[in-house]
């Protein structure tokens, strides 16, 4: 597949996974990848597609303004051109619940669920037919050093929690996981398929708390009561109805791959620090 792209934010989490995979099966050079939305060269070459994986922590933090959505402003630099724009939000837009879809009640809480949501209607105001908006639940992958990191993954907590003797039991609170194999997957296929519009990226399936922590706990020598958190977090458990997207792309999607991703993570943890 030849595929000009652009991928900005290329140490995070995301970022950094996808430019492996991408570089892996779409044969891209490391000049593809740039890292600042302000450097307004980069938009005079022609790209098929960028993949914004950068914020900021105005945006998350702070109410909305327009001169801190990374989105928007790549959307208004390229809104004359025929490149598309790949933005990732998150399922915290929507009310928590079992098997949400795309076009469910939207209730956003906290400040970043709520300046994503207003991202996304610009976005798709500005550009229309070329932009794919990604509604991104818990993915799952191995951490990133990164000390400017803006966002803490469900594994970034699991290990500082670990480090400190601590591992929370939550028995009745579930909620939807994807390796970063199969996230990975699912952009390089949507890219292909040269899609637009928005999709849930999740597995669509219900995985309990408590499994997927004693998957990453599972090479962990050290012998670790697990312990009620003060607060209840029942209210959180949520999974994301993919049908729409597995219409689109069909891909693999099981929970033996999450495990096998966890036990990956928890052996490189534990035993090759």
């Amino acid at each position: 597949m030849k595929k000009k792209l652009l991928i900005i934010g290329k140490k995070g989490f995301v970022g950094s996974n996808l430019i492996k995979f991408l570089k892996k099966y779409m044969n891209l050079k490391t000049s593809n990848f740039e890292k600042f939305i302000s450097d307004n060269q980069i938009y005079d070459k022609k790209y098929d597609y960028i993949i914004n994986c950068s914020s900021n922590k105005n945006f998350v933090n702070r109410k909305y303004s327009l001169k801190n959505d990374n989105d928007f402003i790549i959307a208004n630099k390229i809104a004359h051109s025929k490149t598309k724009l790949i933005m990732f939000s998150t399922r915290k837009i929507y009310k928590p619940k079992f098997n949400i879809k795309e076009n469910d009640f939207k209730k956003p809480k906290c400040n970043y669920s709520k300046n994503k949501l207003i991202s996304e209607n610009l976005v798709k105001k500005t550009l229309k037919n070329q932009s794919l908006i990604l509604r991104v639940g818990n993915v799952i992958g191995l951490p990133v050093m990164n000390k400017r990191k803006i966002h803490q993954t469900f594994v970034d907590i699991f290990f500082d929690k670990v480090k400190s003797g601590i591992i929370y039991n939550n028995p009745h609170i579930y909620k939807d996981f994807l390796p970063i194999s199969t996230f990975n997957r699912i952009v390089f296929e949507l890219i292909s398929k040269n899609a637009f519009g928005t999709y849930n990226v999740s597995s669509g399936k219900k995985i309990y708390i408590n499994e997927i922590v004693d998957w990453l706990n599972f090479h962990n020598e050290k012998k670790i009561t697990k312990i009620s958190p003060k607060k209840s977090f029942n209210n959180d458990s949520f999974t994301l109805n993919n049908t729409k997207l597995m219409n689109k792309i069909k891909i693999k999607n099981s929970s033996n791959d999450l495990k096998n991703e966890c036990m990956k993570i928890s052996k490189k943890f534990f035993k090759n620090k």
